[in-house]
């Protein structure tokens, strides 16, 4: 293992400000969201808009990527991320979803998501997720990725490598016909081979005009995931696997999670629509 302190709180800074003229989800300024109602499966129209916030958000967490670096704070890259979404049109999804104050989410080393970009510093061999969603033209596209800063020991490398492995097997797995929990079987039967925790309380999850709309997409072998996927369904996979347990801790902020023992994880997502044969991605730069 690295080898590494822990992580604490850093200084959160003010809230970036996001141009008028840029379309907010209804979700803004709301304590929560207002539940979706509407089909998982969408149209052809739907799906086209959810490929430029896809590609949007994928391009904003590459710009965001190219600063990973020792020294550099978690703040930073928030506003590299941020700048990019409303520089493109775009709204930063997180940015006042259910009150989290910033525009992405980075969550290092033992944090397995959620984590708020503040004035922590890089250090040289964190392993860094970003997690960048953006709204635009009234649907959502979200994607995350974890990058390695610096000199990364083996352990945490393999473990980063095999998330996305993970991730790419189970895009591979889906059919329409075949029941949701296909995905989990596939990322759990994976993360096993190597003794990895997979994380349960935090989900896939469907998406479209709405950031989550209720459809829940498990990591693991769920009996309970049992809707069938049909061509136009929208949803994430976002597998976040651990070097020990899948149980975790809250801070005090009420959005950071980490791993109980402290033990590093990493997560990788996409957002992805159902064909006739399969999935195509929706967050590729």
């Amino acid at each position: 293992m690295s080898g590494q302190s822990l992580l604490v709180p850093g200084e959160i800074t003010p809230v970036r400000s996001v141009p008028g003229n840029i379309r907010r989800p209804e979700y803004v300024g709301k304590p929560a969201p207002t539940p979706y109602t509407g089909p998982e499966i969408q149209d052809s129209d739907t799906v086209e808009r959810m490929r430029i916030a896809g590609r949007i958000a994928a391009r904003a967490m590459e710009e965001a990527a190219k600063h990973i670096a020792p020294g550099v704070t978690t703040d930073e890259l928030d506003r590299v991320a941020h700048d990019f979404m409303v520089d493109h049109g775009a709204y930063p999804s997180t940015l006042g979803y259910r009150g989290f104050p910033k525009s992405l989410c980075s969550s290092l080393n033992e944090v397995i998501c959620h984590g708020i970009p503040d004035s922590t510093v890089l250090r040289d061999g964190d392993i860094v997720n970003l997690d960048v969603t953006a709204y635009i033209n009234g649907v959502h596209g979200d994607n995350n990725a974890t990058y390695l800063c610096g000199d990364v020991d083996e352990e945490s490398r393999l473990l980063v490598e095999r998330t996305r492995e993970s991730l790419n097997r189970a895009i591979k797995a889906v059919r329409p016909g075949r029941q949701i929990n296909v995905i989990g079987r596939v990322i759990e039967s994976y993360a096993k081979r190597f003794g990895y925790g997979v994380v349960r309380d935090f989900t896939g999850h469907g998406i479209n005009s709405s950031f989550h709309s209720g459809l829940i997409v498990p990591h693991y072998d769920s009996p309970h995931a049992t809707t069938v996927m049909q061509p136009g369904m929208t949803f994430t996979i976002e597998p976040m696997l651990t070097l020990g347990t899948h149980e975790y801790d809250m801070w005090d902020d009420g959005w950071t999670v980490v791993t109980k023992d402290r033990r590093r994880t990493a997560q990788f997502e996409h957002t992805l629509v159902v064909t006739e044969t399969g999935a195509d991605i929706l967050t590729l730069p």
